[in-house]
């Protein structure tokens, strides 16, 4: 049973996870979890510029009992947060899939299953008890995008996530020098590196090599995942056809312009997902949380906005939503996690993320997350970011 995982004791923050994935890791998996575009900077910025926004204590108020539950859409959900979408997710311990699939589950909160996922988007629905969220990429093959749909809607899937923003697959360095690609290939490099990370290595090896699941039981008839292929041909009819085949609630991730927003909002979307991508596709992109306060003020007070990228702490979620996110989704700190300590270090830092925001909460003041808005934030201290 779930609930009778006992969180890790080896993790107190976001950083001992970091540290002991990188430990417990291949070289190569570890940098394809924490790696971005380029040099590597955004990420960091992404993370910098949340950490600069600083909050302002209140006291005084009685914030004995404090509710951090949300609802998106018609959805009731006990906390404001849920799992990105992540492609090939088993690369960080076997099973990682199955693993956070059953942590939403048990946390009522909702899973993206992304279409590159390693475990089919019907056993996903299953391991988290109906929490799953569907997600597609732009297409590489519009056959098989329809093909995706239809599964899902007969599976039960009632939302569906359409990334945008890799028209075109940016470089990333540490995954070039790594020799990391898909089809997996082993050459001297990554045979020392798997051998220098035996726990791995064998679990990896009993369990299977993690493969794009969904690719490989399509019946559209190309079931090559092409990570690096152009999607470049894409533009706005795209959405409309997406739109049209797909009845569900519909939201649109990596969007951070606010015209593009507007012209999103009249295509019929029902909400956006404010991203950059964690940082891995356009390198010299502004943070997401500095883009996250004008879309909300050109799509107005209404319209749903999720917010991803930096997030790894229960205070950036806080953050996020005082600038105007309706709900917050974050991906790497579940691999760290996992990585570092597998299912229990998935339970304890999601734990921490819990407490971090329910104590938070209450040391600004407010007792529902409902209430979070601006007023939480100390603005005459970080009118000037500095990366």
């Amino acid at each position: 049973m779930n609930e009778l995982i006992k969180p890790s004791n080896k993790i107190h923050t976001i950083d001992d996870a970091i540290r002991l994935s990188k430990k417990r890791l291949p070289k190569l998996v570890f940098d394809f979890i924490d790696g971005a575009s380029g040099d590597d900077k955004l990420a960091e910025i992404n993370s910098t510029a949340l950490d600069q926004i600083r909050l302002e204590p209140k006291v005084f108020r009685n914030v004995e009992n404090r509710n951090l539950s949300k609802k998106i859409f018609d959805f009731h959900f006990d906390y404001p947060f849920g799992f990105a979408p992540m492609g090939m997710t088993n690369l960080s311990w076997p099973e990682a899939d199955k693993m956070i699939a059953k942590e939403s589950a048990y946390n009522n909160i909702p899973t993206c299953v992304s279409m590159a996922s390693s475990t089919t988007l019907e056993d996903m629905f299953t391991f988290s008890e109906g929490h799953s969220w569907m997600q597609i990429y732009i297409f590489q093959s519009e056959e098989f995008i329809m093909e995706l749909l239809k599964r899902a809607e007969g599976i039960g899937y009632e939302v569906l996530i359409l990334t945008v923003d890799v028209p075109i697959l940016s470089r990333r360095a540490r995954d070039d020098r790594n020799g990391f690609g898909y089809p997996f290939k082993i050459g001297p490099k990554q045979f020392l590196d798997f051998a220098l990370h035996p726990q791995w290595s064998l679990t990896t090896l009993f369990k299977g090599a993690p493969q794009p699941m969904n690719y490989v039981t399509s019946k559209s008839g190309d079931q090559i995942f092409r990570r690096k292929e152009s999607r470049g041909a894409t533009d706005w009819n795209t959405l409309k056809r997406v739109r049209e085949a797909w009845k569900g609630k519909l939201i649109i991730k990596g969007v951070m312009n606010s015209e593009d927003a507007l012209k999103i909002k009249e295509a019929g979307a029902d909400a956006i997902q404010v991203s950059n991508h964690g940082g891995r596709q356009l390198d010299s992109a502004t943070a997401s949380i500095n883009a996250l306060p004008l879309i909300r003020k050109a799509l107005g007070d209404d319209f749903p906005i999720l917010f991803d990228s930096g997030i790894r702490s229960g205070s950036d979620i806080l953050r996020a939503l005082a600038l105007g996110a309706n709900f917050v989704m974050f991906g790497r700190p579940l691999m760290y996690a996992i990585g570092a300590d597998g299912a229990r270090g998935l339970r304890r830092i999601i734990n921490l993320i819990k407490e971090e925001l329910s104590t938070n909460l209450g040391l600004v003041g407010l007792t529902d997350i409902n209430e979070v808005d601006k007023k939480i934030i100390a603005e005459k201290f970080f009118k000037d970011i500095k990366y």
